[in-house]
């Protein structure tokens, strides 16, 4: 509720900024892992718990606008992310897309990021069909919490050493 009411900058975008942002900036945007080129962070409007997105730094609206770097770093943290969200959760299966554009259902057209969302048997029931809302079990930051460590030899790899070295 504090951003659905709060003041909005709409010259800003809500994803940019996270490779110079504090640790502490970094935990109350919910991120979870960050890269050379890319990061992952939780989803302030998750369809389930543990509900991440993984993006490039750069704001770009589009797969094809990533340079080779970028890509491979962006699906290297979406296949990480799906290993360690299904240890972490243990989510039955996954949900892993992206939303090209505001008609596509894009909330955040024009920065490119991949959702990566754990599911499980059952796991829908008559709240988002019939009354359009979502039940998520456990606070962000505590789910945010939680996944940190299953992220943490991610964290710990050669690029991302290499960067804070240099």
């Amino acid at each position: 509720m504090e951003y659905i009411l709060g003041p909005k900058d709409s010259g800003s975008c809500v994803f940019c900024g996270i490779e110079t942002a504090s640790d502490e900036e970094r935990q109350s945007r919910l991120v979870v892992c960050t890269g050379r080129t890319a990061f992952v962070m939780m989803n302030r409007y998750p369809f389930a718990p543990g509900h991440l997105l993984v993006m490039p730094y750069r704001h770009v609206d589009g797969p094809e606008k990533l340079d080779p770097e970028e890509h491979d770093e962006l699906f290297r943290l979406v296949r990480d992310a799906s290993v360690r969200l299904r240890k972490a959760v243990r989510a039955e299966g996954l949900n892993v897309g992206m939303n090209l554009g505001a008609v596509a259902g894009a909330g955040v057209a024009a920065h490119l990021h991949v959702h990566v969302v754990p599911r499980w048997s059952g796991d829908t029931n008559f709240m988002p069909v019939l009354a359009d809302t979502r039940i998520v079990s456990q606070a962000l930051s505590e789910t945010r919490d939680h996944l940190v460590p299953y992220f943490a030899d991610v964290a710990a790899s050669p690029l991302v050493r290499a960067e804070a070295a240099g």
